[in-house]
């Protein structure tokens, strides 16, 4: 089991930045690649990003390539997602998901909403 709790959303103003962190808890978190997607009412949920159980691969989607950059610190259980030059279009609730032991499987997993935990989410609101 991996308990996750998200926090650091709000409002912001186009350009600014935001950084996300998700308390991880449970005895095998640090054996998942762990992720954040992000669901706008009406719009289907996309997965964002992904790093790899030690954080020396990640996955970007295209639409935050150069602007999100995700992290994570195993010794304090927390990922981050670091959000620059945030647009209108990044509003949504985010979550951070814990999606695989295997990293080979963890970005189409994350891609076909395969996820194993997920937290409650924050909500990001974007204005122009």
């Amino acid at each position: 089991q991996v308990q996750l709790v998200e926090s650091g959303g709000g409002s912001v103003q186009a350009g600014g930045s935001l950084m996300l962190s998700c308390a991880a808890s449970g005895d095998t978190y640090s054996s998942y690649c762990m992720a954040w997607f992000r669901q706008a009412p009406g719009k289907e949920r996309e997965g964002v990003a992904a790093i790899s159980a030690r954080g020396s691969a990640t996955y970007y989607a295209d639409s935050v390539k150069g602007r999100f950059a995700i992290s994570r610190n195993n010794a304090k259980s927390t990922i981050y997602l670091q959000m620059n030059s945030l647009k209108p279009e990044d509003t949504a609730m985010y979550y951070c998901a814990a999606v695989s032991t295997n990293w080979v499987r963890c970005t189409p997993a994350l891609l076909r909403g395969e996820l194993n935990y997920w937290g409650q989410g924050t909500q990001v609101t974007v204005s122009s």
